[in-house]
This record gives structure tokens, C-alpha cells and sequence, in this order.
């Protein structure tokens, strides 16, 4: 599917939102190395091709700078970075999903790198687990819940908590603050 198709059917998709008939809810499922994971429908503004995003000083590492959508500047999230894995490496379908967080009452407009997105799906309530415990070194409170599919599961993300305003801007404070006792 190209990102231009799948726009169109996250368009339509933000029309209806749930299934009437079935209950479900839409998602966006996309991939980031070899991991399904999907967003809500609900969330998701637009997919856009991937191009190189200009480079922001003193951001975290999982900024990765800032693109221009139509005049508007909008800071670009490597979710594998913010994950702990490696930088996403930018191939043919590499693509920014668009997404909206609301923070103290504003509602801010991020893009998200991503290996590529799959398509939108339907997902039912009781088709959702809820995360694994896997003890206390590994954090899953980005993770809302777990789908089963096809081919395995896909991960469903709790958008706010992943792209957490205070912990972002904690984690470039940390990393300014650990640059500072280097140079020390």
C-alpha cells in the first residue's frame, strides 16, 4: 500500500472512527523493525514521505529535528530511538506518521519515523491484552495493550505516554546534564 493510499484511507477512516456493528475501534499499524505496532485512528493526522529532517540543537536523542508541513514546523520522533533500539535507517517506504497530542489543554502536531506503514485495521476491544509483565527493568507503559493478528501480535501504543511532553523534555535535560559533567 503507498503512503499516499493509506493517507487517503486514514481520511476516511477519521470519518467513522469505531465499527458500528462490531464495536471496534480503527488503527493505524505501521512497522519499526521487526515489530507490528498500531496508533489509533483517532490520532493519526496524515502520512507523509520521508525526507530528511533539519537537525535541532540540545533536543534528546530521539528527536530527530523538525520538518516543514505546509509552513508549520513539526518536531520528528525516531520511536525506535525513544524505544532504546537503534536510530530507524531511512529506506524506500520510511515515512512520517503525523500524529496529535493533546498537553495541558494544547494540542501539539508531531511526526513519527517509521520502516513503513501497513494499513488500517480494525481492532475489537476484547481482541486486546494487556501488556506482559516483564518485571521491573523493562518499561511497558507505552504499551496499552496487545492485539493478536496473523501474524503474530501487534503492539498497541498508548500515544500520550510514548510521546510524553514532561518525559521528552526530561530526557533532553538529563542528556544536556550528562554533556555537562563530560565537559567537566
Amino acid at each position: 500500500m503507498t503512503t499516499d493510499m493509506v493517507t487517503r484511507t486514514v481520511a476516511a477512516a477519521r470519518r467513522g472512527g469505531k465499527d458500528a456493528a462490531t464495536g471496534g475501534a480503527l488503527y493505524l499499524a505501521f512497522l519499526l523493525g521487526n515489530a507490528v505496532y498500531a496508533i489509533e485512528i483517532e490520532r493519526i493526522r496524515e502520512i507523509v514521505e520521508y525526507s530528511k529532517p533539519t537537525a535541532v540543537p540540545m533536543m534528546p536523542p530521539a528527536v530527530r529535528g523538525v520538518i516543514n508541513l505546509r509552513g508549520g514546523v513539526v518536531p520528528v520522533i525516531d520511536l525506535a530511538v525513544r524505544f532504546g533500539a537503534e536510530p530507524t535507517a531511512t529506506g524506500r517506504r520510511t515515512c512520517f506518521v503525523i500524529v496529535e497530542v493533546v498537553h495541558a489543554g494544547a494540542v501539539h502536531v508531531l511526526g513519527l519515523v517509521v520502516d513503513r506503514v501497513n494499513a488500517v485495521t480494525e481492532i475489537r476491544p476484547g481482541d486486546i491484552e494487556p501488556p506482559p509483565a516483564f518485571g521491573a527493568r523493562i518499561n511497558t507503559e507505552f504499551i496499552r495493550g496487545m492485539a493478536r493478528s496473523s501474524d503474530g501480535f501487534v503492539i498497541i501504543l498508548d500515544v500520550v505516554r510514548t510521546l510524553s511532553m514532561e518525559e521528552m523534555a526530561a530526557l533532553g535535560t538529563v542528556g544536556a546534564d550528562h554533556d555537562a559533567l563530560l565537559a567537566a
